[in-house]
């Protein structure tokens, strides 16, 4: 049988044998609706505040400011519709800012409330795929309610300067609310809400992008910040977000959260997944001639590379590798139907061309030494045979 390996963990991750077995007990008929007050129904209470007490240890947060979603996409457009809501319904000007990088949850989110009337600002990334804070300061308006900015990058891994952008925000106004997408950054960097990102208000991440089943993610909502919901039904959540828990999926990102805990507070494992990543990227670049990297290569994600080749269709380069036995990307997982070039290459300055002819290697916490030798060894006479066609 074909050896396979996975090089997209950024468009999911494998789910962990110790968070299946944490959450397959919640599937079966002793557990109940945690809202129901039988013992079936506290005893599910229990397990669903115990995952919530691991991510907000995780993100150095109260229990209190941990808001449990379907995932990413959802925790995006609460953050976002739910902050911008009161000002659409007063029919004040409001004002929000982004950036031409972030994930499609968020830039699809920000177009939905400027249809609306919201005036938004689209910061630009330089060449390296980081947006410098003089970007923002010149941004900010009286009229500014809200900032949105990825932690890092899904496409390049770049690592934006989120803690200095949101001091920025405070600094020009206390009142202004700061969300970050820390859905590629979870699990793979610090995140401390109480000390580098303490000026940041909301905060998102996904249970698939950190060894969690799909289906499940957080919004980590500041204490004291009022937020709109988005659905309505039932008090869960401190009533911003109704609806009966997914509890199977809740305890599994709890037991996740844990897991990223102890991988995070080991000395060398971002270190040693980050070497991995640079031997595979370091190989491809001496090994194929017109090889070069997309983005900043100094702070960035551990396990994230984004390569352009010269004169290879990225398409075609998925393809091809995928019957050699090797998943990547081009880009985002929900973009990949598409066949406009990446929206994040492209504002960092690239051609069409050169960011259809880009592909994401990412790397997860299983990717082993060995799978990297034999990538090194596949992905370069895949990319001459496809240059040999031309």
């Amino acid at each position: 049988m074909q050896q396979r390996i996975y090089l997209d963990a950024n468009a999911t991750t494998p789910v962990l044998p110790e968070v299946v077995a944490a959450m397959l007990p919640y599937f079966t008929v002793g557990s109940g609706n945690p809202s129901s007050a039988h013992q079936a129904g506290q005893r599910t209470r229990a397990a669903v505040e115990r995952a919530r007490n691991a991510v907000a240890k995780l993100l150095k947060a109260s229990t209190k400011e941990i808001v449990f979603t379907s995932g990413g996409t959802e925790g995006d457009n609460l953050a976002l519709m739910g902050v911008m809501q009161p000002w659409l319904h007063a029919g004040e000007p409001a004002h929000l800012i982004t950036t031409q990088i972030e994930h499609h949850a968020v830039l699809y989110a920000a177009e939905a409330l400027e249809r609306r009337g919201v005036r938004v600002t689209y910061l630009a990334p330089n060449r390296e795929g980081v947006i410098d804070p003089a970007s923002l300061e010149d941004a900010l308006t009286p009229q500014t309610k809200l900032i949105s900015v990825m932690l890092a990058n899904n496409e390049t891994g770049a690592v934006q300067p989120v803690g200095k952008l949101a001091r920025i925000a405070k600094s020009f106004n206390t009142e202004i609310v700061f969300h970050t997408d820390a859905v590629q950054a979870a699990g793979k960097l610090p995140l401390d809400l109480s000390g580098e990102f303490k000026n940041v208000d909301l905060l998102t991440i996904s249970g698939h992008k950190m060894y969690a089943p799909q289906g499940t993610g957080v919004l980590f909502v500041r204490s004291g910040l009022h937020l709109t919901p988005l659905q309505y039904g039932g008090p869960q959540e401190r009533q911003r977000r109704a609806g009966t828990e997914n509890v199977p999926g809740i305890v599994a990102l709890g037991r996740a959260a844990e897991l990223a805990q102890v991988w995070l507070q080991a000395d060398n494992n971002a270190a040693a997944l980050g070497a991995l990543r640079d031997r595979l990227e370091e190989g491809l670049l001496s090994a194929i001639p017109g090889t070069s990297v997309n983005g900043t290569t100094s702070h960035r994600a551990p396990n994230t590379t984004n390569l352009r080749f010269e004169g290879v269709d990225a398409e075609s380069l998925l393809i091809a590798l995928d019957m050699q036995g090797i998943a990547a990307s081009f880009g985002a997982a929900c973009q990949s139907g598409a066949t406009e070039p990446s929206h994040v290459l492209v504002a960092m300055g690239l051609t069409p061309g050169e960011a259809s002819g880009s592909l994401r290697l990412s790397l997860s916490r299983l990717t082993s030494s060995e799978e990297i030798d034999l990538a090194l060894a596949i992905i370069p006479q895949v990319i001459a045979r496809l240059r040999s066609l031309i």
